[in-house]
């Protein structure tokens, strides 16, 4: 009996299951990051590739910081400009997301309501840019650390990959080069505010040199750290 070739077109059922590996890998990642410090993010890397070839793109600092070693005043300046609802959602803010998703389907812009943990999955794995591709990827490790980590470990993380600078990532780094080389557990929390302040657009906004919008930013921010009751706010994440 002669049998005929199989189609050329049969390798397209292995092919689906390539970001399943990839995915898996991702899991692996996040499961060995429960504990151990971060050194690095996908973003941190593909800007350091960049000025590998770029000499006009300065490669990245960064400096690991225990959540221990972190102002209270900082952890909560962040959530308060991020994402106050930090402590009650599980990793993806519902409603800010069917609104983006409704946004998305009249033709309008679909940005907005990332959360902290949405930042995290999308820092440390993704790229920048939006696309529904992305979403979708950001939205699954999302849920997988939010599945894996505490909220305190995932704020820990955030803190420190975090973009504060041109080449700043983490609050270390941020400490140490725009802010004087204060220490990161003893901001007070006009310079915690401050640099939150500039999380929206960290090479357009200037912690050493704060245009009227980043102190406008500081000032609001320093309101809602005091209407979500200050330090003893963040014992949520003691429990």
């Amino acid at each position: 009996m002669k049998y005929l070739p199989r189609p050329r077109w049969r390798w397209l059922h292995w092919l689906w299951r390539i970001p399943l590996l990839l995915f898996a890998c991702a899991v692996v990642v996040i499961l060995f990051y429960r504990v151990m410090p971060v050194g690095t993010s996908s973003f941190m890397f593909q800007q350091n590739v960049a000025a590998y070839f770029d000499d006009e793109i300065p490669p990245v600092r960064q400096q690991w910081v225990d959540y221990a070693d972190i102002s209270p005043h900082l952890v909560l300046a962040v959530i308060a400009s991020e994402d106050q609802l930090f402590p009650e959602h599980a990793g993806i803010d519902t409603v800010s997301t069917r609104q983006a998703i409704q946004a998305a389907l009249d033709g309008e812009s679909a940005g907005g309501g990332s959360t902290i943990t949405q930042q995290v999955a999308k820092n440390m794995f993704l790229w920048s840019g939006r696309s529904y591709v992305r979403k979708v990827l950001e939205w699954g490790l999302t849920l997988v650390i939010e599945l894996l980590w505490d909220k305190q470990r995932i704020i820990e993380v955030y803190l420190n990959i975090a973009q504060f600078g041109e080449r700043d990532y983490g609050v270390g780094a941020a400490c140490e080069n725009l802010l004087s080389e204060k220490i990161p557990a003893e901001l007070r929390r006009r310079d915690a505010a401050l640099l939150a302040a500039v999380l929206p657009a960290p090479t357009h906004y200037k912690v050493e040199r704060p245009s009227h919008t980043v102190k406008k930013r500081q000032r609001h921010i320093l309101k809602q750290m005091r209407q979500l009751g200050g330090v003893a706010y963040l014992g949520f994440l003691a429990e």
